[in-house]
């Protein structure tokens, strides 16, 4: 037979039946099935028309299929796969046979009987443990396998969030569930040039061992996934989100400094954060009200306790009179006898656990919904954090002894197939956003959605979230683990990603000490392990927390957060000591850099951008950067080198004599100025920085043009000082600033504006791009400095919204 152009192909491995669909030039389907008829329904709710054909070839026993960037060539005797670049022949990756194992879907429920229900207190709060659930046979379904060869020195990334800090997944095993600390993604990408999305719901596992390399998908209807071939890491993130949805804009007020605590007791405390952070002139967008806002004994319930919460209205006015936002705890499980519960209840819209609402449910999601803005939202919370959203964790989440992997896998897994189904044990965190998104947007068109969740899925990034990495305590070895999770996230298409800066768990102590009415278990719990017993109190703690927050500094959200001890800016000390200073100076500095993150986050919106970047996304041909996962770069120009070691302070407060420089690999291709001092460095070279206690170590790349504010205290402020373009002169270089309105969806309908900056080095020419439109906060009619660092030569000019070259 000779070339055909096709769009689809179906064809017969040795024992089923596969199709392959061109959906791009660089992105292919590929299902397989041992059924007659296909499964039409996408887990990950992927709804993609292919865009694009390719030729077939058959000859003997292989049938090749090629588009203009990508050849597969498939053997239907051995059911092996070979992803080839189609340029010039390369081997991307080889596959082995697929597999399918027939098994039988159980559904779980009572059988009509009264639930026989066992109810113990976590640090979650009130988990039910239906005690006479009886599993029921719906339909056969299967096991399935993906079996991998890879290239001897490929490296294998994505995957979502862990916990164990593995940044390049080749030489382990992953298991991949919801969990608390746990954000599983179907979803990795390799060095080599492509990325793998499987369109699968259920539990996975991640293998690469002397066994063997393979993803196992616990039940699925057929095996169907997508190969994304990429020139670089940022095309196929942006295959990843054709595929599975556009990530939206976030206020622009979430940029700011997100200020949060286990717990603030009453409506007055909360106020209280908010003024003290405007008398002490300290930099604030939004102060978190966590969980226990309910009555006592009522965990769940989205209404408040009124003796401790008389007014929302009222509270939220105040914030608001302050230019500072609020975000406010909200839970998918109720205790039993709420109102919210009994109105869950009657509806029909519980789990069989008889305390989680049934986010699959359309109905469901809307009365949730319903809930959450008959007083919350009403009252005038701006924000959401949904909290728990796994949502069964409790089985792992006790004991004094951290189970094995397997074992935590199977345990907490188990409860996710009893009461979500194994098809879609992975997909409840997605669904429960989807409802907040979609619900928020119709009761208030003009508002942004922002959802701080604790987990997601591959479509999260559509619905106005941010992930964050769990309770992690708090560790020096903790916080370097998080930086390898934070990159991995990233990498796998999920743009916007933070943690508990500071750690969750800050003392090693039992959870009786949370201070919980609830709480009732007084043995250890093997996640209650941080390192300082004394909290702010000890130096040592101190300078962690210091390390961390300069860190969160450059990351999508930067929030403090945590139990066992304060985390205000003045429990670390007084105006004139060194932590105190430290903190308030690099809360400036998030404001002073401003306009380039929101720039950033726009990008994300127009480009399917990644803000947080690891070294594979830029500097990919310098193989040792590219291994890194201990620095990144935030943005384009910015290389962030956190600082993962105690310089100060050892625990206890004890005193370390140590040089207070930091060991820093520059990737190779660039030239790169230290942020803080502009003394230049070669690229390719490892370099000791300072690492004074106020600062961590951030090189600016050679060509980088930054846009800067001064004196901002709040993200959405129109200040009245000069606006500053900083050039890091030695490579021609661009960027483009982006405005709008910084709330609301105008930007839709095409309401921002895109001004290009362009730098020419060898003419020492800047020319800014015009301007459409105008903004409260915009840059036409205001005063610009441009910077010329290292020279230091400097140019005034008013923007008037036109065209503009600037020679310095």
């Amino acid at each position: 037979m000779g070339i055909m152009q096709k769009h689809e192909w179906e064809f017969r491995l040795k024992d089923g039946n596969c199709r392959v669909q061109a959906v791009r030039n660089n992105i292919i389907r590929c299902s397989y099935t041992k059924r007659e008829n296909w499964e039409q329904k996408s887990p990950v709710g992927i709804k993609v028309c292919p865009e694009s054909s390719f030729s077939v070839s058959e000859g003997g026993e292989k049938t090749v299929f090629r588009t203009e960037r990508v050849v597969l060539e498939a053997d239907s005797k051995n059911g092996g796969f070979v992803w080839r670049n189609a340029d010039d022949g390369r081997v991307l990756l080889k596959e082995g046979r697929k597999e399918l194992t027939e098994a039988p879907l159980m559904v779980y429920s009572t059988g009509g009987e009264e639930p026989v229900i066992k109810r113990v207190q976590t640090v979650d709060g009130e988990r039910n443990f239906v005690q006479n659930l009886k599993a029921v046979e719906d339909h056969m379904a299967f096991h399935g396998k993906l079996n991998f060869c890879w290239q001897p020195d490929e490296h294998i990334h994505g995957l979502g969030q862990g916990e164990e800090g593995i940044y390049d997944y080749r030489g382990n095993v992953q298991y991949l569930y919801q969990h608390n600390m746990r954000i599983p993604i179907p979803f990795l990408v390799s060095d080599r040039g492509y990325g793998i999305l499987v369109d699968c719901g259920s539990l996975m596992t991640f293998n690469d061992d002397c066994r063997g390399s393979w993803l196992y998908l616990d039940m699925i209807e057929q095996l169907d996934y997508y190969f994304i071939r990429g020139e670089n890491l940022d095309e196929i993130i942006k295959g990843f989100r054709f595929l599975t949805g556009r990530a939206v804009m976030l206020p622009k007020w979430s940029f700011g400094y997100v200020q949060s605590k286990e717990a603030y007791k009453t409506q007055d405390e909360v106020v209280g954060i908010a003024k003290k952070y405007r008398d002490l002139d300290i930099p604030l967008d939004c102060v978190v009200q966590d969980w226990n806002t309910w009555e006592p004994g009522k965990w769940g319930n989205k209404r408040v306790d009124r003796e401790r919460y008389p007014s929302l209205t009222e509270m939220n006015q105040k914030l608001h009179d302050m230019h500072v936002h609020s975000m406010v705890s909200v839970w998918p499980n109720m205790n039993s006898g709420t109102e919210d519960y009994e109105e869950m209840k009657a509806a029909g819209h519980l789990f069989y656990d008889y305390a989680t609402y049934n986010a699959f449910s359309e109905e469901a999601r809307e009365l949730y919904w319903k809930q959450a803005e008959r007083e919350l939202f009403s009252g005038g919370f701006d924000s959401w954090w949904c909290d728990s959203t796994e949502p069964f964790s409790g089985p792992d989440w006790n004991g004094e002894f951290k189970r094995e992997p397997w074992e935590r896998f199977r345990l907490v897994g188990d409860e996710h197939r009893r009461f979500l189904g194994a098809e879609r044990a992975n997909l409840y965190a997605a669904a429960h956003a989807q409802g907040i998104y979609e619900n928020q947007r119709k009761s208030n068109p003009d508002k942004r959605v922002l959802n701080l969740t604790r987990s997601g899925y591959a479509s999260s990034q559509k619905f106005g979230t941010v992930l964050w990495s769990g309770d992690i305590f708090a560790s020096w070895d903790t916080m370097k683990k998080q930086i390898h999770e934070g990159l991995n996230m990233c990498m796998s298409g999920m743009p916007y990603w933070t943690l508990d800066i500071g750690g969750f768990f800050t003392v090693n102590e039992n959870w009786q000490h949370r201070g919980c009415s609830c709480s009732k278990d007084p043995t250890p719990k093997w996640f209650w392990r941080g390192d300082y017993e004394e909290g702010v109190e000890d130096y040592g703690y101190r300078e962690l927390y210091v390390r961390w927050f300069e860190q969160g500094v450059f990351l999508p959200m930067f929030r403090s957060h945590g139990t066992d001890t304060p985390r205000e800016v003045w429990n670390f000390g007084r105006p004139g000591e060194p932590f105190y200073d430290a903190l308030v100076k690099n809360i400036e500095l998030r404001y002073r850099l401003m306009p380039y993150i929101y720039s950033n986050a726009a990008r994300i919106w127009t480009d399917d951008y990644t803000m947080m970047r690891s070294l594979l996304f830029d500097f990919a041909q310098d193989k040792r950067a590219a291994a890194l996962g201990d620095e990144y770069m935030f943005g384009d120009s910015l290389l962030v080198c956190p600082v993962t070691e105690p310089m100060y302070y050892e625990r206890e407060s004890r005193a370390i004599d140590r040089e207070k420089l930091w060991n820093c690999y520059l990737p190779a291709g660039t030239k790169w100025y230290d942020f803080h001092t502009l003394k230049e460095y070669e690229g390719g070279t490892e370099v000791e920085a300072d690492a004074s206690l106020d600062h961590i170590p951030v090189f600016v790349k050679a060509g980088a043009v930054i846009p800067m504010e001064q004196k901002m205290r709040y993200a959405d402020e129109a200040v009245d000082t000069p606006f500053e373009i900083h050039i890091y002169p030695g490579a021609d270089g661009s960027f483009v600033l982006y405005e709008d309105d910084g709330d609301g969806y105008a930007y839709e309908q095409g309401k921002y504006n895109q001004i290009s900056l362009t730098w020419k080095d060898d003419e020492h020419c800047l020319t800014i791009g015009a301007a459409e439109h105008t903004f409260a906060q915009g840059l036409k009619g205001r005063e610009c400095r441009v910077i010329l660092e290292g020279d230091k030569v400097e140019k005034r000019f008013v923007y008037d919204g036109k065209e503009r070259r600037i020679s310095l």
